[in-house]
């Protein structure tokens, strides 16, 4: 008895996330010769669209608010997954993106216990062991069990009005960037792994 609580929000987010890395959108992005900077670039604005989203969702105060929640973090995911795509479109792997790809990317700052068996290191590259139909959709429900105490907290800020709106716009902003952050880890080149793992020995040192 005491568990439905938790259990009906974790089981809702994770059917919403399975809808989102169901679909990898097609790029709105093209190759280009400086792919960091561009990608940098539509990182920030992915970022500021999902706090404008965020924000404006959670001003409803009270219950009306809570009702926000799970639109909140779809558009937001949307938002994000459609970066991600367009990252990858940036570096000339769009045709690389998959649904585990994308998974990975959405959730492994927030989820990394889920996902860390998802991205080996094999030499220089990143290497992503993809996911049957069935493990994603066990990922996304183990994800959205993790998330539901984000959920929670996310539908009480509801219930301050304007502090609690700028709050979530403020997360949805920081967690847009650690998305892209990811993406971009994923499409390093081996170069550019050597080169920050010999800036971390010398820091070490």
């Amino acid at each position: 008895m005491h568990r439905e609580p938790v259990q009906e929000p974790a089981g809702e987010v994770g059917g919403v996330i399975e809808r989102v890395v169901g679909d990898v959108p097609a790029p709105r992005t093209h190759q280009v010769e400086h792919p960091d900077e561009a990608a940098e670039r539509l990182a920030r604005s992915a970022a500021k669209r999902a706090a404008l989203v965020a924000g404006s969702l959670a001003l409803p105060p009270g219950p009306l608010g809570v009702l926000t929640v799970l639109p909140d973090l779809y558009l937001i995911w949307q938002t994000q997954r459609q970066m991600v795509a367009d990252i990858f479109a940036l570096y000339g792997r769009g045709a690389e993106l998959t649904r585990t790809h994308m998974m990975y990317c959405l959730f492994r700052h927030a989820a990394s216990h889920v996902l860390r068996d998802v991205v080996v290191r094999s030499g220089q590259r990143f290497v992503v062991n993809q996911l049957s139909s069935r493990a994603l959709s066990s990922a996304a429900g183990r994800i959205g069990a993790a998330l539901s105490r984000r959920l929670l907290g996310s539908a009480a800020s509801r219930w301050i009005p304007l502090a609690g709106a700028a709050a979530v716009s403020g997360y949805a902003y920081w967690d847009t960037l650690q998305v892209a952050r990811t993406a971009r880890r994923l499409l390093e080149q081996p170069s550019d792994i050597r080169e920050r793992d010999a800036a971390a020995s010398g820091h070490e040192a």
